[in-house]
């Protein structure tokens, strides 16, 4: 089982509306228009994760579980690998209800999106709260 960790912290913008994404960014600032960000400054990105976990990944067959944890409150949200995961940017993770497939994302077909998050887990990161997601692929 791979497994990638990602720390950041929420921010006042965060509102977590998007209804197909979840987004963690490295940038420093979020504006109200990022509705998929859950959170920023992102201590690593898609760019710098390991290359077993990028590979295990590129299975149509790999499940790969998001937990994100939040002031005491855990949720998981479960996504499907692809072929043509890049893991290249060093900006931003993204997980998406759809198959699209760009450098962030990081997993398709997820069950759930920023919208669909804890409403008492938005608040918190909307003050500030510090966020860890772990990513596992499971097989």
């Amino acid at each position: 089982m791979e497994t990638e960790r990602i720390r950041a912290v929420g921010h006042e913008h965060v509102s977590a509306e998007h209804a197909s994404t979840f987004e963690l960014t490295s940038d420093d600032w979020l504006t109200p228009a990022g509705d998929c960000i859950l959170a920023v400054e992102a201590d690593t990105v898609p760019a710098a994760f390991d290359d077993a976990f990028v590979e295990a990944c590129r299975s149509r067959e790999a499940t790969i579980v998001a937990t994100i944890s939040v002031a005491g409150m855990d949720q998981k949200i479960e996504g499907t690998g692809h072929p043509e995961l890049t893991f290249g940017s060093d900006r931003s993770a993204v997980g998406r209800t759809s198959r699209y497939v760009d450098d962030r994302t990081v997993m398709v077909d997820a069950d759930a999106a920023a919208a669909d998050l804890d409403r008492a887990m938005v608040d918190a990161l909307a003050d500030g709260a510090a966020l860890e997601c772990v990513l596992t692929v499971e097989r």
